[in-house]
Formats: structure tokens, C-alpha cells, sequence
């Protein structure tokens, strides 16, 4: 008989906002500042988000000015080393690990890069042991979030005993290109706000069990979300028709890896997903086959903090544990890049 490992444990989350509040007057302000001509196009995206406020790790003034690939990356290190120590300080103060007693960091973003990476200047932020096993990640987009996941507790069950850290930080603000007229970038800027967010993976402790984890990236699609690399900065790509894609092909990738797990769709108790958008978590809805307005803690977090690309499910997931146990199968799932579907299975007790 094989060797059962025991699987790995969620023991805590934690995020981080940046102290710029962006809110619908804001917006408005900076719409007719920026796009007099499409003011009232860029509104009307706004007015039919879900978003009441986003924050910002910069003031809302420096939007309206260019800016350079140097300057943002000077200022994803800075403000990005600030917000991720953040979140994982607050991650390992909730299950009384000491820095120290970290293992293994796996560090997730897209919307900047620097060598060093954030991971290795986070050791020194921290405090971490030198030998930990650092894993950077780059380009999961919104899926990074559901990915690193699962990327950690592939990690914590190849490593027993260890303590992996997860840590998600998405400055999307900074990769906003203020000339850039586009519809996609119209659209970004109605949804995308900053943050961060941490969580801490193990075989011993208290938490939910993550089961099993999957992936699925559908066929040429690379062109439905991604960057442009542009002489200032990251151009978005962002397709109109990722709420059709989602309503017409999650649920069979889905169903294809849920039945790999022995499992069905009317076996999940709860649904933890990324929520792009109003409109993308309507069609998650549809195509999970939940009643209307089923994804209350999707729509709260993009509400209050809007789209922070791979750190909002993380936020959901946090939510849901403040209110309370998860029930004994939640799925937690995100879209991105690729195009790609992320699913993680958590189990309790």
C-alpha cells in the first residue's frame, strides 16, 4: 500500500490596502481630466461596475501625468516590499509564526518585476531565515492568486513540515498609461485598484485541508487577457468577451476536473472565485449553476477594493473565514492569463 501524505492546511490569510482611497468622486474627477472625450464613457463603465472605491499606493494626481518604465518599477519595489510585508506580517501574527519559522515563500504579481525579486527583499524585510526556498512568480495574472495556492501547498507536501508563505502583490494602479485611449485600457481603469495579501500553508495546524488543486488553459486564447509590452510601461489586454467565455466554457473544464477528484458539481457546498467584474461574476453564477446574487463575498470585496488582479480571491477567502467555518467542500476558483482557469479544492474539518 502507498504512503498517504497528510494534505496540506490553509492555518491563515491576512491582506493589505495602500492608504490612497479612490472613490466614485474621485473617478469622476480624474475622467474629466483625463479622458474629456471619453469622460462620459469611462463613467458610465464605472457606474455599472459593482466598485464604490479602490485604493491606490499613489494620489490620484499622479495618474493624470506620463510616467516610465523606470519610475514605476522604482515605485513597484518600494510600494510593493511595503504592502506585501504588510500582509505577511499580519498572515503570521494571526497563527503565531514567527518569521523565522518560514520555510519556503512563494511570491506572486504581474504588474511589475524587478531583479532582485520582491521574495529576497522580503527575507531581509522580515527577517527570514537565509535558507528558505523562494518560488517568484510571474505573468498568472487574476489567476495568480487561486495558482500560488496551490503552487504553496504543492510545495508544503514535497517539504513535509514545512511552513510555505504565500504573498500577492498587484500594484495595477502604477501600470495605468495615461495617453493610452483604448477601450481595454478604458475598462481597466474603471476596475482595477491595489493590493496585497498573504497566507500561510502547512501540514500541522488548524484550518481547512487543501484536497487538490487544477488548472485548465483553453487553446489559443492568448489573446483575450494579458500585457502589451509598450515603450512606457505594460499596455492592457482585456477582451469584451471574457463574461461570454466564462458563461459559455468554465463549467465543462470544471466538471472535467472536478470529476478527476471523483467529484461533482452538486458536491460543492460553496464557491470562492476571483471576481473580475458585475458582469463576470453574473456570468459565474450562470455557469456554476448558483441562484442569482449567490456570490455575496465576490461582490462585497470588489465593492469595497474593486479588481486587485491575483490578491482578490485571496480578500474573498478572507472574508469567508471571518463569517465563519467553511462548510466541508469549497471550491476556490479564478480566471487569467493564458487563458487559464485555476481551481482549488478546500476541505473541512
Amino acid at each position: 500500500m502507498g504512503v498517504v501524505m497528510p494534505a496540506p492546511r490553509l492555518l491563515s490569510v491576512a491582506t493589505a490596502l495602500p492608504p490612497y482611497r479612490v472613490d466614485r468622486s474621485v473617478m469622476a474627477e480624474l475622467a474629466g481630466t483625463l479622458f474629456s472625450d471619453e469622460a462620459e464613457r469611462l463613467l458610465a463603465v464605472c457606474a455599472n461596475s459593482g466598485i464604490e472605491q479602490r485604493h491606490s499606493c499613489m494620489p490620484p494626481l499622479w495618474y493624470i501625468l506620463p510616467h516610465g518604465w523606470a519610475e514605476r518599477s522604482r515605485l513597484f519595489v518600494e510600494h510593493g516590499l511595503e504592502l506585501a510585508a504588510q500582509a505577511a506580517s499580519a498572515c503570521l501574527a494571526r497563527c503565531n509564526t514567527a518569521a523565522q519559522d518560514v520555510d519556503a515563500l512563494v511570491m506572486v504579481s504581474t504588474t511589475g518585476v524587478c531583479t532582485p525579486s520582491l521574495d529576497a527583499l522580503l527575507l531581509d524585510r522580515l527577517g527570514m531565515r537565509p535558507d528558505v526556498v523562494r518560488l517568484p512568480i510571474f505573468g498568472l495574472g487574476c489567476a495568480g492568486g487561486a495558482l500560488g495556492l496551490a503552487r504553496a501547498a504543492a510545495l508544503s507536501r514535497s517539504m513535509p513540515g514545512a511552513r510555505v508563505l504565500l504573498v500577492v502583490v498587484e500594484l495595477c494602479g502604477l501600470t495605468f498609461r495615461c495617453a493610452d485611449r483604448s477601450k481595454g485600457n478604458i475598462v481597466a481603469s474603471a476596475l482595477f485598484g491595489d493590493g496585497a495579501a498573504a497566507a500561510l500553508v502547512a501540514e500541522a495546524g488548524a484550518g481547512p485541508r487543501i484536497s487538490a488543486w487544477g488548472e485548465h488553459c483553453w487553446p489559443d486564447s492568448a489573446e483575450v487577457m494579458g500585457w502589451r509590452i509598450e515603450d512606457d510601461g505594460f499596455g492592457v489586454l482585456f477582451s469584451p468577451h471574457i463574461p461570454a467565455l466564462v458563461r459559455e466554457q468554465l463549467r465543462p473544464a470544471l466538471d472535467g476536473w472536478l470529476a478527476s477528484q471523483h467529484l461533482r458539481r452538486q458536491q460543492i457546498d460553496l464557491y470562492l472565485c476571483h471576481p473580475g467584474g458585475a458582469k463576470v461574476i453574473v456570468a459565474l453564477e450562470e455557469a456554476l449553476g448558483l441562484p442569482a446574487r449567490t456570490l455575496s463575498h465576490e461582490r462585497a470585496i470588489l465593492k469595497a477594493c474593486g479588481n486587485m488582479s491575483a490578491a482578490t480571491v485571496l480578500f474573498v477567502i478572507e472574508r469567508a473565514l471571518r463569517h465563519g467555518a467553511l462548510p466541508p467542500r469549497t471550491v476556490v476558483t479564478a480566471l487569467g492569463p493564458g487563458f487559464t482557469a485555476a481551481f482549488v479544492l478546500l476541505q473541512e474539518p
